[in-house]
């Protein structure tokens, strides 16, 4: 009993400095703006307690549900497509023999790049007199509006600017699961006579369904988080189309100093996320179920 003691005092001495690190970064956080949530909170330090007032006021709020809305339809955009150009790239990448190293390292570069340098550039590419204007009017297309047009359209390209950005990461954490699975599984479907498309349908996607869960949790909260790129490329604009809840959020409290308000718009969206990988879990709990 005492070995056992010791053993897990030694543990808990290991694991303390992170859960440190979680409880000052990260819990407490959390808690304070909790708490900031319920006030008025001002830049002189006056604070003033004002219960639910902040969170009524702010489910009747139609910038909130505006915000809310444009924040869902680019999360609808940008998850699918990131989950399905990350897991090409590792399905393909996974296929190489040779100098798979140095085509991992290229494809994983635009993930090292800053979102405000990749907002810059693409603000640029998609722009009216832009290079991708000028290369569908040099075929006959006609220029497009990407970052002027329907909400529908500058949603989908600031998708597209943060998937290009962001696959690298989910990139890599699929080739690992990919790499993770039994070759002799593989083998076995081959030898039995199925196709490539089948084995990665009834064998490779199957094997991959923590991964894929993962995935979708993490890009989730990233597309729910989307800002850099917005401030960059749009405003919010145009006419809202793209203003995002964190985009609503840094307005209300690093423009109007609202800082109670903003917390509470913080908390909420914290709980909307929170509600949402809690349901992409059980629904992936149902189909392995199943």
């Amino acid at each position: 009993m005492a070995a056992r003691r010791r053993e897990a005092v030694a543990g808990l001495l290991f694991v303390l400095p992170t859960i440190l690190i979680f409880v000052v970064f990260k819990f407490l956080p959390i808690g304070g703006a909790g708490a900031m949530s319920l006030t008025q909170y001002r830049l002189n330090g006056d604070i003033e307690f004002l219960g639910a007032d902040n969170y009524t006021r702010l489910f009747t709020d139609p910038h909130f549900w505006q915000s809310l809305g444009t924040t869902l339809l680019y999360v609808l955009f940008f998850v699918p497509l990131i989950v399905v150009v990350s897991l090409v790239g590792a399905v393909l990448l996974n296929r190489l023999v040779r100098a798979s190293g140095v085509f991992r390292a290229l494809l994983f570069v635009p993930y090292l790049s800053s979102f405000v340098l990749a907002g810059i550039v693409w603000k640029w590419i998609f722009a009216a007199d832009g290079p991708l204007n000028a290369a569908l009017e040099a075929i006959g297309l006609g220029a497009v509006p990407f970052l002027t047009g329907d909400a529908w359209l500058v949603l989908l390209s600031l998708a597209m600017v943060a998937t290009w950005k962001g696959f690298g990461y989910s990139m890599l954490i699929f080739l690992a699961g990919l790499k993770a699975q039994p070759a002799e599984v593989h083998e076995a479907a081959r030898i039995d006579g199925a196709n490539a498309w089948e084995t990665f349908r009834h064998i490779t996607l199957p094997l991959l369904k923590p991964v894929v869960f993962f995935v979708l949790v993490i890009e989730t909260i990233v597309g729910f988080q989307v800002f850099d790129t917005i401030y960059v490329m749009t405003g919010g604009g145009p006419s809202r189309a793209s203003y995002s809840i964190i985009y609503f959020l840094f307005d209300q409290g690093f423009r109007f100093f609202d800082f109670g308000y903003a917390a509470a718009i913080g908390i909420v969206l914290f709980v909307i996320v929170l509600i949402l990988s809690l349901i992409q879990r059980r629904f992936f709990e149902g189909k392995e179920e199943a």
